[in-house]
């Protein structure tokens, strides 16, 4: 598992386990945010397996499946609710690049540019992001 700190509150990562649950809560996040919808490959603990480890590592879970086809996939206003209460919030999807794109496309305004220049330093493709504005 690798996180990547994005902001203060807010990390991305690629692909998690189950198992990984324990060790996200241990590391001081609060929320799990799934970014990848299920099936996309075969073998990929389904959204319902991962809420219920969440649930028993005592962690909140979101599932907010995002493809590039349907991005951001629901209302901004509801991304950036999710982004931004009861953190800190692990966001995942296969690579964290979807889940990246989210977080840069859901910051107000004001931050939009910050969080761009962040996300462009850790080497993340905004693709996703800049279709936005």
């Amino acid at each position: 598992m690798k996180i990547i700190r994005l902001s203060d509150s807010v990390a991305a990562s690629e692909q998690i386990s189950p198992l990984d649950m324990p060790t996200i809560a241990e590391a001081g996040f609060r929320v799990v945010f799934n970014n990848r919808p299920d099936g996309e490959v075969p073998g990929q603990p389904s959204s319902a397996e991962m809420a219920a480890a969440a649930a028993a590592a005592g962690l909140e879970y979101r599932f907010l499946p995002v493809t590039a086809m349907n991005f951001p996939g629901a209302a901004l206003e509801d991304v950036a609710a999710a982004f931004d209460e009861g953190g800190p919030v692990l966001a995942f999807c296969r690579s964290g690049t979807r889940s990246t794109n989210l977080w840069v496309a859901s910051r107000p305004a004001a931050e939009r540019a910050e969080a761009r220049e962040r996300a462009h330093q850790l080497g993340y493709d905004l693709s996703m992001a800049d279709r936005l504005g």
